[in-house]
């Protein structure tokens, strides 16, 4: 089932530790009007939209539910982000409804490969989804990933309807 505006707004929300409260006195609406927002009664004004995923942290398309995949780029390496602060994200959207999200800092990553220890690890047990993760050479990636490559490096779509997307930021 595919997560409504409410459900993403009222997790959204959650997340950053605010309550329905701050949210209306920081975009000056009343905590009725965020209420009905995350019951998926009304939605906000056009105008608020760009206040509320600034103040959670995302986009307008995040927040309306687009998912923008971040083509794969190589950053030169003046440019290059801090390695330890990159975050290895494993995106899966089974057939069936499933939804798992896995953030893996890198160092942890690093330290799993070094031990032999694979990253699809983490969706065992999900049938094909596993298997295309399984036959994923996570060194060969993490090499990349260290070269500089950054965004959406990986993404399988199984016949059954299976969705894999892995990402690095």
């Amino acid at each position: 089932m595919t997560e409504t505006f409410g459900q993403r707004f009222s997790r959204l929300r959650k997340n950053k530790g605010y309550t329905q409260d701050d949210i209306a006195n920081k975009v000056n609406v009343s905590s009725q009007a965020v209420s009905k927002w995350e019951n998926d009664i009304n939605m906000p004004d056009v105008g608020i939209l760009l206040n509320l995923g600034d103040l959670l942290g995302v986009s307008t398309d995040e927040l309306l539910g687009k998912e923008n995949p971040v083509p794969a780029k190589y950053e030169p390496e003046t440019v290059q982000k801090d390695f330890s602060k990159l975050m290895l994200r494993v995106i899966v959207d089974s057939k069936e409804g499933d939804k798992i999200r896995v953030n893996l800092p890198l160092k942890i990553v690093k330290i799993a490969l070094d031990a032999g220890v694979s990253p699809a690890m983490s969706v065992s047990g999900q049938g094909k989804v596993a298997d295309a993760m399984s036959s994923i050479d996570w060194k060969q990636v993490y090499s990349l990933v260290e070269q500089g490559l950054l965004g959406e490096i990986v993404t399988v779509d199984s016949a059954d309807g299976d969705h894999v997307r892995i990402v690095v930021e």
